[in-house]
Parts: C-alpha cells; structure tokens; sequence
C-alpha cells in the first residue's frame, strides 16, 4: 500500500442513516471521497459566513429594498 503525502486518514463518527445514504449514492469505494467534497463544500461555506460578518461589521446590514430594486433592474 503506497502513502499519498497530500492525503491524511482519519477516523469519524457519523449517524448511520447518515453513512447509509453516502454508502445507497456513491457504494462503499467512493465514501471518503464523498465525505471529502463535503468536508470542502462546508469550509467553503464557512468562509463565505465569516466573509458576511466581517463585510456587515464593516459596511452594516443590507438594506433589502435596495437589493430588490437591483434585481428588478437586473431582470429586465
């Protein structure tokens, strides 16, 4: 068994339903790499909530009226 140096193993715990339905969508050979991109889709969205946070302490709340005028623009 050869060691990929970018790859790390590790050992999680998850619901069963939770393991059942990755194992029913991917079968048991593509089960880390699905939990992998999930892992990755959930940092990406973690950034996205910390990029919101700073932006609204910085810049203060969206003001609604204004983004639904920009759609409407947008739509036209």
């Amino acid at each position: 068994m050869s060691t990929n140096p970018s790859v790390e193993k590790h050992s999680i715990t998850i619901p069963v339903g939770t393991s059942e339905g990755v194992r029913d969508r991917v079968g048991s050979r593509g089960f880390s790499a699905y939990v992998a991109r999930a892992v990755a889709r959930q940092l990406e969205r973690d950034a996205l909530d910390d990029a919101i946070t700073r932006m609204t302490a910085d810049h203060g709340q969206v003001d609604e009226a204004e983004v639904s005028t920009i759609m409407d623009r947008l739509a036209r």
